[in-house]
């Protein structure tokens, strides 16, 4: 006898799942594996993996992999973090394994995106970065809508 899972059970699941993807998102930088997940919204790590997967179309250690291999542009593009630096600050324990993932994800190594990038990213001069700070005050805010004359 097989139990179909109820529209309710669907949506207690879903909302698991959320928390799961939210906590990668907010911990990426944390020893995180799918069991660690799993045990934190009460699933197996294989029914939770399954889940994930059916839901979001990639694992959970992928969706991982994503978010550090994201901040890790990040901080390679400010320049200021080697690639090992960068390596453990997102996270990742091994540099082999951050570096192919990075290489699959962005089609190039950590390294040539750093030395492509990190002169690309210069700061603007003065002039524009002060007339894009400047505080706006409610009275001399633009409309939200085109003036039509």
């Amino acid at each position: 006898m097989t139990s179909k899972p109820t529209e309710e059970q669907h949506l207690r699941d879903l909302a698991r799942l959320r928390r799961v993807r939210d906590r990668i998102d907010r911990e990426h930088a944390q020893p995180l594996d799918v069991e660690a997940l799993a045990r934190g919204v009460n699933m197996s790590a294989g029914h939770l993996s399954r889940q994930f997967r059916r839901a979001y179309g990639e694992s959970p250690y992928a969706y991982l992999m994503t978010r550090r291999i994201e901040r890790a542009m990040a901080l390679l593009r400010r320049g200021d973090l080697t690639v090992t630096e960068v390596c453990f600050t997102v996270g990742c324990s091994s540099l082999g394994t951050f570096s192919t993932r990075f290489t699959e994800l962005v089609g190039e190594s950590p390294s040539a995106y750093r030395a492509r990038t990190a002169h690309a990213t210069a700061e603007p001069p003065p002039c524009i970065t002060k007339q894009v700070t400047r505080p706006i005050r409610n009275r001399e805010a633009r409309p939200t809508r085109p003036q039509l004359a």
